[in-house]
């Protein structure tokens, strides 16, 4: 792809061309190697997380192989502390990555450079979505070959298969959030332009308040989320275990008894659409609360805490989740 994008960049002027800048900011004359480098760079930087990401979830890795199983023989408490500790340390190259790319795009070209540069990132999207639908392909298929009675060498051949899909799919998510990262520093430079401003300063209190906030906003989304997921378990297993009981009476009583699947998918349905109310009016409301209430200095705070915070939250979840599956796999196996 870097061979395909870099003739495209023959559209721009030869001389390059001015970018005009907001008030207070130096304006950037690009050329077309500049360009070429920030769309080169998000691209390399994209890959490069994606294998950084398939080191630390793949089984095929020490990171699961030995770090995680092994840590399962002392039970769940020493998984769990590992498995956080390796989702932790998983993002300490991508975050190195997008910042390279942000600072040479930035200095190549101002925001316009940050934008193609995750435009570059984007450019295997396709391949992206592909791998990220892998995951639950396979899943679902070692699902329909256990509810059929399939003989267990089926299952194993799709446990190994949804193993590595649960692996492409941390390598999506990777794709995604970094590049989610590049379009939000673009768009919160939009918004800077906007409100004629040059530059956040930090210590200012207003924005200093809104970017502890900020930072602190990812967590509360995560633990509404996590909980509402909780919360929606918690009912099925209670739904599972009456109906297991129901059905063990009904069957002793000499008739045949089908299970509620209906009942668990209504569960699922109605808790995913009830308790996501909440984090959606955290994201959509807090922007709009800090503007009406202190004004657009702490809203520049705010979404700056938001996007630091928020890689690396979403980088350590990720991850951790890939490789606690493919622990269990591993075991499994």
């Amino acid at each position: 792809m870097t061979a395909i994008v870099f003739p495209c960049t023959k559209v721009l002027p030869e001389d390059g061309f001015t970018l005009n800048a907001a008030e207070g900011s130096e304006s950037h004359t690009v050329s077309r190697n500049a360009a070429f480098g920030c769309i080169a760079l998000g691209l390399w930087s994209g890959c490069i997380i994606g294998f950084t990401t398939e080191y630390y979830t793949s089984n095929a890795y020490s990171p699961v192989a030995k770090v995680l199983v092994g840590a399962c023989d002392m039970g769940a408490a020493p998984n769990i502390i590992q498995g956080l500790a390796l989702g932790y340390v998983s993002t300490i190259i991508p975050v190195l990555c997008l910042a390279a790319t942000i600072g040479y795009s930035f200095q190549s070209a101002g925001l316009y450079g940050v934008g193609i540069a995750a435009l570059g990132m984007l450019g295997s999207l396709p391949v992206a979505l592909t791998i990220d639908g892998y995951g639950p392909i396979s899943d679902n298929a070692g699902g329909i070959a256990e509810m059929t009675g399939l003989p267990s060498e089926i299952r194993d051949k799709t446990d190994a298969l949804d193993a590595a899909g649960n692996t492409t799919a941390a390598i999506g998510k990777g794709f995604a959030i970094g590049s989610a990262c590049l379009v939000g520093l673009a768009l919160f430079g939009a918004f800077i332009t906007r409100i004629e401003e040059s530059s956040v300063d930090v210590l200012k209190p207003v924005p200093f308040c809104g970017l502890l906030i900020g930072a602190m906003l990812p967590y509360a989304f995560s633990a509404m989320t996590m909980k509402a997921v909780g919360d929606a378990a918690i009912e099925m297993m209670n739904f599972i275990i009456n109906d297991y009981k129901t059905g063990m009476q009904t069957e002793k009583d000499g008739n045949v008894y089908n299970p509620d699947y209906d009942g668990c998918i209504s569960i699922s349905t109605k808790a995913s659409l009830k308790l996501m109310v909440a984090p959606g009016i955290l994201v959509l409301g807090s922007p709009l609360l800090a503007g009406f209430l202190f004004g657009p200095q702490a809203v520049a705070g705010l979404l700056a805490g938001i996007i630091t915070s928020g890689v690396q939250v979403a980088i350590s979840a990720s991850n951790t989740g890939g490789a606690w599956d493919n622990t269990k796999k591993e075991i499994e196996k």
